[in-house]
């Protein structure tokens, strides 16, 4: 797989995700560790022929989906599916991390400005300590025009990808409609 910013871009989507383009890469000192992928104990009915959508996941907050497959799946139907999954954890594994991130520099944030203030982490009555809606949103403007041009080709390739899904699902669809008007054919010619 293509590797964008320390993730990857699921195969089927590099043909639609231009030339080369990469994300900036995230600074040697703010690098993160990935979060860790969470394995849900969910497991829909055996004789199930849907999609199953799971609890969200505890890192991305994303619903993660248990892809049906069927006895007899084409292999243009399978290519769709595991299209589906690949973009599926990408998107899973992007969150995640960017999530973890998040949650990190914010918390530095809180403890760098309380600090600076001369108070700790625990107010005199035991509380945690916060910071107003006004310190916040510095910390969170920061955030986000930092995170900025990674959120702008995030949203480009996941827009690629979603293009792709759906390009494979209308090629599904024209092949279901071609097989059954062969087997009508068939039956008509018998």
């Amino acid at each position: 797989m293509e590797r964008r910013a320390g993730r990857a871009l699921p195969p089927l989507c590099r043909a639609f995700s231009g030339g080369g383009r990469q994300l900036v890469p995230e600074r040697g000192a703010q690098r993160r560790e990935a979060a860790p992928s969470q394995v849900s104990g969910f497991c829909p009915p055996r004789k199930s022929c849907h999609d199953w959508i799971e609890p969200p996941d505890k890192y991305s907050n994303l619903r993660p989906v248990h892809f049906y497959i069927p006895e007899n799946e084409s292999p243009l139907e399978q290519k769709l599916r595991e299209l589906r999954q690949e973009t599926q954890k990408w998107n899973q594994q992007f969150w995640a991390n960017q999530n973890l991130t998040f949650h990190k520099e914010k918390e530095e944030f809180i403890h760098s400005t309380l600090k600076a203030k001369g108070l700790g982490l625990r107010a005199e009555s035991g509380q945690k300590a916060t910071l107003n809606a006004e310190e916040m949103a510095d910390f969170y403007k920061e955030f986000f025009s930092k995170n900025f041009q990674k959120h702008m080709y995030y949203n480009r390739d996941w827009y690629k990808c979603n293009f792709a899904i759906t390009f494979f699902m209308g090629k599904v669809a024209l092949e279901r409609i071609w097989n059954k008007l062969r087997l009508k054919h068939k039956k008509t010619r018998n």
